[in-house]
């Protein structure tokens, strides 16, 4: 279970759709999802010739189109590319609630665009740390650098794992089973837990095979992420429930929080309850349960 801090991460992100920035039909639909996430790239979904389409496709849905309680957010291109630049000249003023900032390797591009950001916030009276990051860390050198990428900004919310890129880069090819990204895929929960930050699963590309995508989902889960990238329509409520404490775990952490809690004042330590001890860290494991329902039910 990821170790969430409740009063930095405010919201749910079980479920993080990627959509073309340059298809306006494609982000209109998209609102009607009922997703926790909407991204709207500019990045590897959009042609080279379409940027500057993108671009202004996406400032104006920001500005006109209602996303309800979906999170708006929007990809840009990596720092090294010619791209970035217009990128953050075009959409930082349509005022996305997050920038996703992909093939991150140290905290220089966290730390750029949060100052550009806060020169902005400045300038037109908006609420200081309005505007998220999250960031994607798909190269080697990216998973090496986790730790530094995690303490970069105070404006950085979670971490994307990018696993097609990490294959390139690792020189493999990808595979159903996942082995070959698996230990950085664990390294990237390990250390969002440790800086209080969630932790985003990768896509799986096969949007037909919704039995895989269950089971990878419900893997991703049990091993700390928080949730899922996505990028069809399809795969939103198969990742949701995945990322949504049941009822019977939900019901479980409450007898546990109320049992300890109540034994505490008593001056116990641990406690057994149908023949299971019940100590500190069963406790705190409970109340993980909870903040993630409290989360999921509130965004």
């Amino acid at each position: 279970m990821c170790s969430l801090d409740i009063s930095k991460i405010s919201r749910s992100r079980r479920a993080l759709l990627y959509l073309p920035g340059d298809d306006l039909h494609k982000i209109q639909k998209a609102i009607t999802l009922g997703v926790d996430c909407i991204c709207m790239d500019i990045e590897d979904g959009v042609a080279l010739t379409n940027k500057e389409v993108a671009r202004q496709t996406i400032a104006d849905s920001l500005k006109r189109l209602d996303f309800g309680h979906s999170e708006k957010l929007v990809r840009v291109n990596a720092m090294n590319t010619a791209f970035f630049e217009d990128d953050l000249a075009v959409i930082l003023p349509a005022h996305p609630d997050g920038v996703v900032i992909p093939k991150v390797e140290d905290s220089r591009p966290i730390q750029i665009v949060s100052e550009r950001i806060r020169l902005l916030e400045k300038d037109q009276g908006w609420v200081s740390e309005g505007i998220i990051l999250i960031v994607i860390v798909e190269t080697p050198l990216g998973v090496l650098n986790l730790r530094e990428i995690c303490q970069a900004d105070s404006r950085l919310q979670a971490i994307i794992f990018g696993a097609e890129d990490l294959a390139v880069g690792l020189g493999v090819p990808r595979t159903s089973e996942g082995w070959e990204v698996f230990h950085a895929r664990a390294e990237l929960v390990l250390h969002c837990a440790a800086f209080g930050l969630q932790a985003i699963d990768m896509v799986n590309n096969d949007y037909h095979d919704l039995v895989t995508l269950a089971h990878e989902a419900r893997q991703g889960a049990e091993l700390g992420f928080c949730g899922k990238q996505v990028i069809h329509p399809n795969q939103v409520p198969i990742v949701q429930q995945a990322f949504t404490p049941r009822r019977e775990e939900v019901s479980w952490a409450e007898e546990i929080v109320k049992l300890y809690e109540s034994q505490q004042k008593q001056g116990r330590g641990a406690v057994g309850m149908e023949g299971r001890l019940v100590d500190m860290p069963v406790y705190r494991q409970a109340q993980n349960i909870l903040a993630r329902a409290s989360i999921t039910k509130n965004s």
